[in-house]
């Protein structure tokens, strides 16, 4: 152990803040992947043993130091169908193709593209997924009923009593950093509410009511699936799903932790680490996952900040498993729970409320449609694509409406236009009704120093606005068209014929993108 010690000190970490925090934070783990593999209606032990392992591979070879993976209940809502119709194995199959799908889009360098998503979209999706987890404590305070097999909410003495440890949790996690930050408020709170409830001997629900979480470490084990093209068929829209959800809720959960840390981490490699991560735990008969957003808060907020306390974290859950079920399963959910509303109150976006009326009518509409989307159908994928999607095409409106065009005669009778704006697919109709061919004269000029061809649909207006001169043989010129704008016009080759000025004293001064 002290031979590791310089190896962390070089990065600034403290060792002990990062054990604390990892134990903290797969306290937390245990009762949220018991509830995903149950609601996937696959073992408990197949969620936990799967947790250890893509946690620990992403903690060890993630690009975001910091964030904890683990079997997430955004995966688990995809593959209940797969399960349900066609058994576990097939389960097995779809996670390793899930994971190969992802090292691809690392390798690729498809990361890159969470850059596209708009911050009223990162509210969403936070806000969403703040509601997902409050919800998902809430199915804590139901109870089963072994006569009629049904549940119902608790009542009485066993409500209040498990109001009241929630609250004194939910106490001290936010008291305790007032006094003293020696230990994390999360860890003492589950220790102190775990104390008072097995010392009086008080009847609470306990982890163990959930399920038993005794067991052994994951073994290797190859799905036991026919190698045949039915397999695939089968497996392949589950797996792209699975693949798409889990890069989304990751890489999002990144940029977050991003905004929160000040720091930055490299995408890509967190989409190789997830995919290498989700192979594992494929091939050791696991379900699928990715990072998780509220675990990711407890181990933020218990100041774990390096790869050391994701390594602990996944290490605790192997303990749990193997030496220590007896004593997890008697640990009081109200305590976890409890810790889980205050990660509830500190990943909702408490600053997107108070901007609302600040904020442009489409951003808030976006945000309030993927908060919605992603608490209702709790597919992130979907949530966010739609949330970008409206975006764009509300971006793409706004420019539309921008193009406008300055007109005048020169001395040499010859007619010009000068472009504002850019020229795209949303802005074509509007560009086009700015040019009167019948009236112009022989020879006109159009100028686009404050302008800019965009795409085909672009380059298909001018086409057809040539054609509209010439046809009255008439001749249309473009002048001040920017490198990448003449190099569009040149890819586009036989489709257009256009006539450019050349201008060598204009130069147009483009940002690499």
């Amino acid at each position: 152990m002290l031979s590791v010690l310089p190896y962390f000190a070089q990065y600034k970490i403290n060792v002990k803040n990062e054990i604390l925090a990892g134990l903290t934070t797969a306290l937390a783990l245990v009762p949220e992947v018991v509830a995903f593999a149950l609601l996937a209606h696959i073992s408990p032990l197949v969620g936990i043993g799967s947790a250890f392992i893509i946690c620990l591979i992403t903690s060890v070879l993630g690009g975001r130091p910091g964030m904890i993976s683990g079997a997430a209940g955004s995966v688990a809502v995809v593959i209940v169908a797969l399960v349900a119709q066609h058994g576990v194995e097939y389960l097995f199959a779809a996670v390793l193709l899930m994971g190969l799908i992802q090292v691809a889009v690392g390798l690729l360098r498809f990361g890159k593209f969470i850059r596209l998503v708009p911050q009223p979209v990162v509210y969403g999706f936070v806000n969403g997924l703040a509601v997902i987890i409050f919800m998902a404590q809430l199915e804590q305070f139901k109870v089963h009923d072994t006569a009629t097999g049904q549940e119902h909410w608790l009542t009485g003495v066993g409500l209040w009593l498990m109001l009241g440890l929630v609250l004194l949790t939910m106490a001290i996690v936010y008291l305790l950093p007032r006094l003293t930050k020696a230990v994390p408020a999360s860890l003492t709170a589950i220790v102190v509410v775990s104390a008072l409830v097995i010392g009086l001997g008080l009847e609470t629900k306990s982890v163990g009511d959930i399920a038993s979480i005794a067991g052994g470490l994951p073994t290797f084990h190859l799905p036991q699936v026919p190698l045949a093209w039915h397999t695939l068929v089968v497996v392949f829209p589950y797996a792209v799903i699975m693949a798409l959800v889990g890069l989304t809720e990751s890489l999002l959960t990144l940029t977050v932790v991003d905004e929160m840390t000040d720091t930055r981490g490299r995408g890509n490699q967190d989409c190789v680490a997830q995919g290498l991560a989700n192979v594992a735990s494929g091939l050791c008969g696991g379900m699928g996952g990715c990072a998780m957003i509220g675990q990711t808060m407890v181990n933020l907020e218990s100041r774990g900040r390096g790869r050391l306390s994701g390594v602990v974290a996944a290490l605790a859950l192997a303990l749990f498993v193997v030496a220590g079920s007896s004593l997890i399963e008697r640990l009081p959910l109200a305590a976890l729970v409890g810790v889980m509303f205050m990660v509830v109150i500190g990943t909702f976006e408490w600053a997107s409320l108070r901007i609302l009326r600040k904020m442009p009518l489409t951003d808030v509409l976006v945000m309030l449609l993927v908060t919605l989307v992603t608490a209702i159908s709790q597919n992130l994928a979907l949530a966010v694509l739609l949330g970008v999607v409206v975006s764009a095409l509300a971006f793409a409106w706004e420019n539309a409406k921008r193009i406008r065009a300055r007109k005048y005669l020169d001395e040499a009778g010859t007619k010009h236009y000068e472009i504002y704006g850019p020229l795209f697919f949303g802005s074509v109709q509007a560009f086009t009704e700015k040019f009167d061919v019948p009236q112009d004269p022989a020879k006109v000029i159009i100028d686009f120093r404050e302008s800019r061809v965009a795409d085909m649909s672009g380059i298909e207006a001018l086409n057809k606005l040539t054609e509209r001169y010439q046809r009255l043989s008439k001749t249309l010129h473009l002048r001040h068209l920017s490198p990448d704008c003449r190099q569009l016009l040149h890819n586009a080759g036989a489709l257009i014929e256009v006539n450019i000025l050349e201008d060598p004293e204009y130069r147009v001064l483009t940002k690499e993108g």
